[in-house]
């Protein structure tokens, strides 16, 4: 399997996601981030962005986002619950699986996810994760979790030019959860479940620049 180049065109579409301005409808509003949805093109569920502004700079940003196993996102993200590197493609291709707890009040079970997954930086200073499921032979589905697929999805940090110490943050789910969960559940879970994810990552910024 060429895991750079499905990595590659992940890349390329979540920029295409973040120019194309059509089809978005906003579905939560908080202070840290606005969550629109439109209709996925890869599966038949919706592609959810979010945008937000993080106090801190893109690096620090980045420090507490980066799919690795034991970093911080694992202690602040309360939908993951470990990442566990199954192949390091290249320097900045590899192949995780990520596990996540249940969640809706135990509707949904707990879930598991095997991802190439390529960290990018432009020469602007924007850095990127971009994600999509792939198949791995050290990694079938396994029993006490449903396998999950994601479909092109990722975080895009762009630096402010006049603000150093604050980051623009674009980020994409599109998920098909798998399972035989009721449309209104998925439907109020992502929406519900970024605008958690943009406060909890605002909190572990904001504790990186307290030590």
């Amino acid at each position: 399997m060429d895991y750079q180049h499905i990595a590659n065109t992940v890349a390329d579409s979540l920029i295409s996601y973040t120019k194309d301005e059509s089809g978005w409808k906003v579905c939560k509003k908080s202070n840290d981030v606005i969550v629109s949805w439109r209709p996925s093109t890869e599966f038949p569920g919706n592609v959810y962005k979010g945008e937000g502004v993080v106090n801190g700079s893109p690096e620090k940003v980045w420090e507490c986002l980066k799919p690795v196993p034991n970093g911080m996102r694992v202690k602040w993200d309360n939908n993951v619950k470990k990442f566990e590197l199954l192949e390091r493609v290249t320097e900045d291709v590899s192949v995780y699986r990520t596990v996540t707890p249940s969640a809706a009040m135990g509707i949904i079970a707990p879930r598991d996810f095997v991802d190439v997954i390529l960290v990018k930086q432009y020469e602007d200073g924007t850095i990127t994760s971009n994600a999509t499921n792939v198949g791995h032979p050290n990694c079938p589905p396994q029993s006490g979790y449903v396998r999950g697929l994601n479909h092109p999805c990722g975080c895009i940090c762009v630096p402010i030019s006049a603000e150093p110490n604050k980051t623009q943050l674009f980020s994409f789910f599109q998920t098909d959860l798998g399972g035989l969960l009721p449309r209104s559940v998925v439907d109020s879970f992502f929406p519900s479940s970024m605008a958690e994810f943009y406060s909890n990552l605002a909190k572990a910024v904001r504790s990186l620049k307290d030590h």
